[in-house]
């Protein structure tokens, strides 16, 4: 499989626990494309259908044919993932670049 930064995946969550995201969800690839080749590991945060639920950092989207999603989304940045690659099911297409500087801006904001 060919990994790389902003890409959209369908990714198996389970198990989890608490208050973690469960079951088969979307989540995009975080992770700088220079260290993907170099672990079994890849970064993400999840991708919610759950649009009632927007939180603060949660960044809402509509679906579009680049993303590819069935629905409305939002991404949630406060919930930073790292994942084996094993657990990345299937492709599903990429995120915008404005929509991805503004994961990253949410990120820096969460982590500072």
């Amino acid at each position: 499989m060919n990994f790389s930064q902003n890409q959209i995946w369908l990714i198996n969550f389970d198990p989890s626990f608490g208050h973690e995201y469960q079951k088969m969800r979307p989540g995009i690839i975080i992770e700088n494309n220079f260290y993907m080749p170099r672990f079994d590991l890849l970064t993400i945060v999840p991708i919610s259908s759950n649009i009632l639920h927007l939180f603060e950092l949660d960044i809402f989207f509509p679906k579009t044919q680049s993303n590819r999603l069935l629905n409305d989304s939002i991404i949630k940045t406060k919930q930073i993932n790292s994942f084996d690659k094993k657990r990345f099911i299937k492709y599903i297409g990429l995120f915008e670049n404005e929509i991805f500087l503004e994961i990253q801006k949410n990120i820096s904001i969460f982590l500072d």
